[in-house]
């Protein structure tokens, strides 16, 4: 909790583009960005996510009292912190990393990269591709027949179904109908939109595997480079592209900018597979290989097994 208080005691918090730093005129006196920082950092150290919880933490914690000054904000003050705040944060980060380049703690220039998946906050239900559209089409289309069939069997036997549930079925065809013009104008959206896809609530979100079979989240793919000697996150970026495969140059790139290094060394695993990006990475790309390039296929070959790049 020192590192943190003398870390954020040191930063330039108004060149760095947060709010508030001078207080208003008028009106009481805000928390001072500062206050809010360190406990945003606290909860990002401990894992602690939720503004509710962090608003509890800092009000029962003795390791946060101390850092904030028995200081307790409450919830919405910290989640607006987050909201407004957004790129000053990162440019924190960004300060952070440059210390510890430095202080000489990447002279290794060996970093590890992955991925994960986050999960958003919009609903699987919210989220809409052309094959989601043509399954839920397809069922809705089902029920209106099977509704359908059910008063064709009530006009022909007017005792076997009363007139109360006769009106309910056909409020329920006409909320229907309403639902399949709502889905092909969604048809006609996720047709126009680049990748196909169009989420509701989280606009940025999208659909993407995970390891496991039929556990597809509606979420972000989080990609993050890490030092392996001293375990620190060198540079991190979100994508909304569920796959890996097209994200080895990019956090490459950012780890060695983040490093400071004229070169690094980048560790991943098969899911980061592709030839283009293999062939940046160790800066081979031009006329094709020809036939008595053979040596050079099979060097190849061993760094893509290995997992093993070069930027």
């Amino acid at each position: 909790m020192r590192v943190v208080d003398a870390f954020i005691d040191e930063l330039d918090l108004g060149a760095l583009g947060f709010a508030g730093i001078e207080p208003a005129a008028t009106g009481r006196p805000s928390y001072h960005p500062a206050t809010l920082l360190k406990i945003y950092l606290y909860g990002y150290l401990n894992r602690v996510q939720s503004s509710r919880r962090l608003e509890r933490e800092a009000q029962r914690n003795l390791e946060l009292m101390w850092l904030t000054g028995r200081l307790a904000p409450d919830f919405k003050t910290i989640a607006n912190f987050r909201r407004d705040n957004g790129g000053a944060i990162r440019a924190s980060c960004r300060q952070f990393v440059m210390l510890c380049r430095d202080l000489g703690m990447f002279g290794h220039a060996v970093v590890a990269v992955d991925g994960s998946k986050f999960k958003a906050v919009n609903n699987r239900d919210r989220n809409y591709t052309a094959s989601k559209i043509a399954k839920r089409i397809e069922q809705v289309e089902a029920s209106i027949e099977r509704y359908l069939a059910t008063l064709d069997r009530a006009d022909r036997e007017t005792s076997d179904i009363p007139e109360e549930r006769t009106e309910r079925i056909g409020e329920k065809i006409a909320g229907l109908r309403r639902q399949m013009h709502f889905l092909k104008e969604m048809g006609r959206r996720v047709e126009a939109a680049p990748d196909g896809q169009v989420s509701l609530t989280d606009r940025d979100a999208r659909s993407m595997a995970t390891s496991g079979r039929g556990t597809g989240i509606v979420g972000y793919n989080v990609q993050v480079a890490v030092d392996t000697r001293h375990h620190l996150i060198v540079a991190h970026e979100v994508v909304n592209e569920g796959r890996d495969r097209t994200q080895l140059v990019p956090m490459g790139l950012q780890a060695k900018e983040a490093a400071g290094t004229d070169d690094v060394t980048v560790l991943a695993d098969r899911g980061y597979f592709n030839g283009d990006q293999v062939l940046d990475c160790e800066g081979t790309r031009g006329p094709p290989l020809r036939a008595k390039d053979r040596y050079f296929r099979q060097s190849q070959a061993r760094a893509l097994r290995a997992g093993r790049f070069c930027l």
